[in-house]
């Protein structure tokens, strides 16, 4: 892999510093404002690689590396580091707040649909967007917070440790709380246009529609039968017991109009709790506020199926449940979540490879929606969620493999991998990116004269993660290889979309660097740089990991190894040891190799044989110098 995430994370850290932090404080916003997904993503870029990819950690200050501390000297040495991003995330936290009730409003993210202007009201709706991010931003500070903690004596800087882990709780929660009433279920009948678009995505094989309608039913009973578990939030339905019903479930773009609200049951955190004096009270309860009325449309929408999918994944990651830090509300809300991912990711697995033909539905792109609308921007997002089945269902290396197919497509038809032509339509993934209307986010108000419109540009990136996440899943060593090499071309397009002005370079996002027809923009899209920060996260990841393993390469080392051993043997009963130094030393060092070779030989095959053939060159010089001395006598 070329991309080296470890050198690219610390220039990404660089530039993140330089264009945020000025004058000792924290300057929040990018090029579409501040609001809170915006921020949270700026907020991200440190704080991703800082608590999931080891080296970088910067939450034990004794253990921090000089790379790391270079990178952010800006913000301090070891010690004030920490305490700055602890200060930072504090002000995040208290600035989406309104009344005690924690805010997740799209903001300046929301656009207007042709040309109208949007309310206050209409910017200000929670969208599912910010309550992902939420969750990831959430984990990562109470994680942070907790493993700093441990290195903070002062209690006046414990107190306020103890108050950002309660602020971040408190907007877990109500995250949380968020994403259970956004979970949409949409029936509809075979017959209906809905009906008839699924059965055209799903019908491979030509088969009767009645034929379909059964199979489909059938394959997806146990998913059926699951809804009626879906007790709390939205999700609930009794529509589906027509045998000429058909359904899809995902996550709809904020809270669904008519969602009931969510009890909260536990009445406290929890977790360990911290008193500045003997007999200090207990740590109060959260509360969220007042759960607002949902508006949104009671149908899913792709991309904020995936955000969902990907947030709530965080939930029961094994950091979340090594460093436990859910508190008992949030575990329930979490298996209510989880049940709610599970049924998602079946569904749209299903869906995606119905029939298990010779072409799956997802193998002919552009993927269509049930409204009708088809892009390769769809196509990629099912992908991802396919994927995560796949990771689940720890699926074999022929379905990943043609998983990765679809992704090598659809580089192409986005002009990721393939030079662009001018008028290109796979340029407009890109910019403007997909559009997505937010149905019901318009209402019956005289103020309110449009829906709000969702833009969606982060497809190289995607394509970057999903590359690299199929990668990690293969065992077979050259399907693997197929992969990497097209997330590093993936990451060659990227690295060509870097800002490049002064105070923002090296962050992102400039695609009018490799599409010579799109507008050029000043300032940084945290958007962007959020997700690409993950996707080198993941690279990170990955090459933390042993590499793979090729059977046939461990017998080539074994049967390396067993010759090399054979001859040393025979060095030794020939009485080379006996010999000078400098061949005793010779012999000595062969004897340390062997010794390596062997103990890596099933692990690291390749360099188990690296080690074996220089002892067998060794051991050949040996035998021709003494083959020398007896031909010269």
């Amino acid at each position: 892999m070329r991309i080296e995430p470890r050198q690219h994370l610390l220039e990404t850290w660089k530039a993140t510093i330089q264009s945020s932090w000025r004058d000792g404080a924290w300057r929040w916003g990018g090029r579409d404002g501040s609001n809170s997904i915006s921020d949270a993503e700026q907020l991200l870029c440190i704080l991703l690689p800082a608590t999931q990819v080891g080296p970088f950690g910067l939450d034990r200050p004794n253990a921090t590396a000089d790379a790391m501390l270079e990178a952010l000297r800006p913000l301090g040495d070891e010690k004030t580091i920490p305490l700055n991003l602890v200060r930072i995330a504090t002000e995040y936290f208290t600035r989406y707040v309104d009344n005690d009730r924690p805010i997740f409003s799209g903001g300046s993210y929301y656009k207007p649909d042709d040309g109208a202007k949007l309310t206050e009201v209409q910017q200000a709706r929670d969208i599912v967007d910010s309550f992902a991010i939420s969750v990831t931003l959430s984990l990562a500070t109470i994680g942070f917070v907790r493993i700093f903690r441990q290195s903070v004596t002062r209690m006046g800087l414990r107190r306020e440790l103890r108050q950002l882990e309660r602020l971040a709780s408190t907007r877990l929660t109500a995250a949380m709380v968020g994403l259970l009433r956004s979970f949409s279920t949409h029936v509809f009948e075979a017959d209906d246009d809905p009906g008839q678009i699924l059965l055209q995505t799903v019908n491979k094989a030509g088969l009767p529609s009645k034929t379909v309608v059964n199979q489909f039913r059938s394959v997806l009973q146990e998913t059926i039968a699951s809804f009626n578990e879906v007790l709390i939030g939205s999700g609930q339905t009794e529509d589906l017991e027509s045998a000429n019903a058909l359904f899809e479930c995902g996550w709809s773009w904020g809270i669904v109009k008519d969602a009931p609200a969510v009890p909260l049951e536990y009445k406290s955190s929890g977790r360990e709790k911290e008193s500045t004096a003997a007999g200090a009270p207990d740590e109060p309860a959260e509360e969220i506020g007042p759960q607002p009325d949902g508006v949104a449309e009671n149908k899913p929408y792709l991309y904020f199926t995936v955000v969902a999918v990907d947030a709530i994944e965080d939930l029961f990651s094994e950091r979340t449940r090594v460093l436990g830090l859910l508190n008992e509300e949030q575990q329930r809300l979490s298996r209510a979540l989880q049940l709610r991912w599970d049924l998602t990711l079946t569904y749209w697995a299903t869906v995606a490879t119905f029939g298990g033909g010779p072409v799956w539905p997802l193998e002919d792109p552009p993927w269509q929606t049930t409204d009708g609308l088809r892009s390769e921007y769809y196509t990629l997002l099912v992908t991802s969620i396919v994927v995560k089945d796949l990771v689940r269902k720890r699926g074999s290396d022929a379905r990943l493999a043609r998983i990765g197919s679809v992704l090598s497509d659809l580089a192409n038809e986005a002009r990721v991998t393939r030079k662009h032509r001018p008028g290109d339509s796979g340029v407009k993934l890109h910019s403007p990116g997909l559009r997505v209307s937010l149905e019901g986010s318009l209402e019956d108000s005289p103020d309110e004269k449009a829906n709000a419109v969702w833009f969606v540009g982060e497809f190289a990136s995607l394509l970057l993660q999903r590359c690299i996440a199929i990668a990690g899943l293969l065992s077979d060593v050259e399907e693997r290889a197929v992969l990497l090499r097209l997330a590093d071309r993936v990451w060659d397009h990227l690295a060509r979309r870097r800002l490049t002005e002064t105070g923002h370079r090296k962050l992102w996002d400039q695609p009018a660097l490799v599409f010579d027809d799109l507008p050029e923009y000043e300032s940084p899209s945290w958007y962007y740089t959020e997700r690409v920060v993950a996707g080198l996260v993941s690279a990170a990841n990955l090459l933390s990991e042993e590499p793979l393993v090729n059977d046939r390469l461990v017998v080539r080392a074994f049967d390396l190894l067993y010759e090399a051993e054979h001859l040393y043997d025979m060095e030794l009963m020939r009485g080379s040891a006996d010999a000078s130094l400098e061949v005793m030393d010779v012999l000595t060092e062969i004897r340390a190799k062997l010794e390596r070779a062997r103990a890596i030989a099933r692990t690291r095959p390749g360099a188990a044989s690296a080690l074996v053939n220089w002892v067998l060159m060794e051991l050949d010089g040996l035998e021709a110098v003494r083959h020398s001395e007896s031909t010269a006598i």
